[in-house]
Order: structure tokens, then C-alpha cells, then sequence
């Protein structure tokens, strides 16, 4: 199977058989012109002279295939046009290349939907929450007047008990002077 290092490979040999015909063809000037021309924004000089550097098919992973690799084929390699001079393996660059470009979009679609469902779901998790706690600010609230009634009873019983209290406290006072009275006499 064709890899991204192949890639990179092949659009090397595509560029340097046609600048050996022609020194000006593929300049990294006309590719980055072909590019804007496709509607596409183009990679910047620096990036197109580390692609096509020796040795650059080693670091394949640092070119996103999508920002980088797919419009520099399609305008070297005219990625979107089918040419009876194509040779077998441009060909098959070209068909692996717009089988990429369809599941690249395939996943970005499932991306897009992903998120969308992700979103929805925060919503109702956050809706959700929100019910909780309100009921639960309830049940807070709730169990607050039933410890403030239960304050209020406390007061009421003791305020109560204090009164007896006072109230035996006299009649036994009131009970010790009259025996005290009687023992006088």
C-alpha cells in the first residue's frame, strides 16, 4: 500500500523529471500559484523547500496530508484529471489520493456530527444537573424549616421547663419558710 512516504517520494521524481525538461517547471512559485488557483490556501515557501528536500520523505509525518500533501499533488500530479500519458503509478497515486481526500471528508463529517451530538449531550447533562441541584436546593431548604420549627419547639420546651423551674423553686422556698415558721413557734 501506498504511504505518505511513497507519496512524497513520487512527487519528488514528478517534479525533478519535468524541471529537468523545464527549469521553471513546478517552481515552488507556479505550485503555490496552482494551489490559490484550485480555491486552496497554499503552504509557504519554507514548507514546500523541507518537502522537497532530501531526505524529507523520512519526516513524512510532519506534513499534514491534508493541508499540505493533497494540494501540492493536485498541482503536480493534477490529481483531479485523469491523462491518457498518466503512468500506471500516477494513477494509482491519483486514485489513492482521492480515496484519501473522500474519507478525509467522510471523517470530518463524522467529526462535524460527533460534536453536534457531544453538544446536545452537554446541554442535557448540564439541563440535567440543573434539575438536581434545584431539587436538591429544595430538599436543602425543606430540612432548614424543619430544623428552624424544631428551634423553635426546643425554645418553647425550654423557655417551659425554665417557668416549672422557677415555679418549684418558689413553692419550695415558699414550703422551707413555713417550715421554718412552724418550728419557731
Amino acid at each position: 500500500m501506498t504511504n505518505t512516504r511513497d507519496l512524497i517520494l513520487k512527487l519528488k521524481e514528478v517534479r525533478e523529471i519535468a524541471r529537468a525538461n523545464d527549469k521553471e517547471a513546478f517552481s515552488y512559485t507556479k505550485i503555490i500559484k496552482q494551489i490559490e488557483d484550485a480555491g486552496c490556501y497554499p503552504p509557504s515557501r519554507a514548507t514546500l523547500s523541507r518537502l522537497f528536500a532530501d531526505g524529507s520523505e523520512d519526516e513524512a509525518d510532519s506534513f499534514s496530508y491534508e493541508r499540505i500533501l493533497i494540494p501540492v499533488s493536485n498541482a503536480i500530479l493534477g490529481v483531479d484529471t485523469d491523462e491518457e500519458s498518466d503512468s500506471m503509478d500516477t494513477k494509482a497515486l491519483k486514485a489513492l489520493l482521492k480515496s484519501k481526500k473522500e474519507r478525509i471528508e467522510e471523517l470530518e463529517d463524522q467529526i462535524t456530527r460527533l460534536e453536534s451530538a457531544l453538544d446536545k449531550e452537554k446541554i442535557r447533562s448540564h439541563e440535567k444537573l440543573e434539575e438536581e441541584r434545584d431539587r436538591f436546593n429544595r430538599s436543602i431548604d425543606f430540612l432548614k424549616e424543619q430544623v428552624a420549627y424544631k428551634d423553635k419547639r426546643m425554645d418553647l420546651l425550654l423557655a417551659s421547663v425554665q417557668e416549672k423551674d422557677q415555679l418549684h423553686k418558689q413553692m419550695l422556698d415558699k414550703l422551707l419558710m413555713c417550715s421554718e415558721c412552724k418550728m419557731n413557734r
